[in-house]
């Protein structure tokens, strides 16, 4: 149901315009949805039972709003007994999520609570800590390098060092320092620190990686440089930045998108 390279905008469309119930969603929601700059979207819970004819899942999409504030949306999908054909509707909250499932039961009146047993991995969901926010306010965020698992390949590092460098288009890059210094380099790792994701710079989308590429010197010591690859370019096309630390380069990333 993702598509890795989707924008926040285009995803947010393609939900409200399959949801069945969507016209339900309060107009002040829709409207601070509108100024969604990322989002990240998960399967919550699924419940398959082939016997019985019945297929449901529930997924989570996060949104990280323009005003620093964030926004869920829960989709409820299914199929009905007999029918091929899967249904979407979205809610605002889990308690309505859970009234839809008990709806779906057959057996709720209008203004049932939710009976866990109708689905206990939605009922458990409800105590684990909201964490999808999180994740997304530090997609931008500068912090101290974590601590990797190295693995690091004995191949032609110096000239992957040469070529990294050579590809970088920022003014700020490092300089004739770091290339020499990089120059002794016998071994290398390449580590995806997030893989690519879509939010809005200058209203539009705009796609974003980062890349640690750790090097072992001739001496034992280790150096890395942080590669930023991003399309928020004024003509949308693929732009590299290599920088010498982590907490530059995702200031360069919150930079680029224009988190405000």
């Amino acid at each position: 149901m993702s598509d890795p390279y989707e924008t926040t905008e285009a995803h947010l469309e393609r939900l409200l315009g399959r949801a069945l119930n969507s016209f339900d969603l309060p107009d002040r929601l829709v409207e601070r949805l509108g100024t969604a700059l990322a989002h990240s979207s998960s399967l919550y819970t699924t419940h398959h039972s082939p016997a019985a004819g019945l297929w449901r899942e529930t997924h989570r999409h996060t949104y990280l709003l323009s005003d620093g504030g964030s926004a869920v949306l829960w989709e409820l999908a299914y199929r009905l007994e007999g029918d091929r054909t899967i249904r979407h509707e979205v809610f605002v909250s889990k308690a309505e999520t859970y009234l839809a499932v008990a709806r779906l039961s057959g057996d709720a009146p209008a203004e049932a609570s939710f009976d866990p047993a109708l689905d206990p991995a939605l009922a458990a969901a409800e105590e684990e800590p909201d964490t999808d926010v999180a994740v997304l306010g530090a997609l931008f965020a500068a912090g101290a390098p974590a601590q990797r698992h190295r693995e690091h390949a004995v191949e032609d590092s110096a000239d992957h060092a040469r070529r990294v460098l050579r590809r970088a288009e920022n003014p700020d890059r490092p300089g004739e320092r770091t290339a020499l210094l990089l120059r002794s380099a016998y071994a290398h790792q390449i580590t995806q620190a997030f893989g690519t994701r879509q939010c809005r710079a200058d209203g539009r989308g705009a796609g974003f990686s980062l890349y640690e590429h750790s090097f072992v010197l001739l001496d034992g010591s280790e150096v890395s440089l942080w590669e930023v690859e991003h399309t928020a370019t004024p003509d949308g096309r693929h732009m590299c930045e290599v920088y010498e630390s982590e907490a530059a380069a995702r200031g360069a990333l919150e930079l680029r998108a224009r988190v405000r």
